[in-house]
């Protein structure tokens, strides 16, 4: 369980999967939230947690229903959006939504 939410707790094989992509070298920050935008767990700091939980889960709502649009017997599973300094995975699920931010490539975006 995490301090952070009052109502909603993580199963222990959640726990070890997100230690498990916390400890890769790439990983700069694992955030939970849950279907609200409401963070449940992060390794960010408070005001990253803030931003990319607002941000994300907008995100993720939009892109599901242009999944849902385009092809209602679809479903979205996955997002990333790559950036010159970082890449924001989004993961969402029934209850959750997993966002990892992780750092770019080397090489992938660099025009220099």
């Amino acid at each position: 369980q995490d301090k952070s939410s009052g109502s909603v707790s993580l199963t222990p094989q959640v726990e070890d999967v997100l230690k498990r992509i916390g400890s890769n070298s790439k990983v700069d920050g694992v955030v939970v939230i849950n279907n609200e935008g409401i963070p449940i767990k992060s390794t960010l700091d408070s005001t990253s947690t803030v931003q990319y939980s607002a941000e994300v889960s907008q995100l993720a709502d939009r892109a599901k229903c242009l999944v849902r649009d385009l092809d209602p017997t679809n479903e979205l599973t996955f997002v990333r959006i790559a950036s010159r300094k970082h890449e924001v995975l989004v993961a969402p699920d029934q209850e959750y939504i997993l966002i990892v931010l992780q750092r770019a490539r080397k090489g992938a975006l660099d025009t220099e």
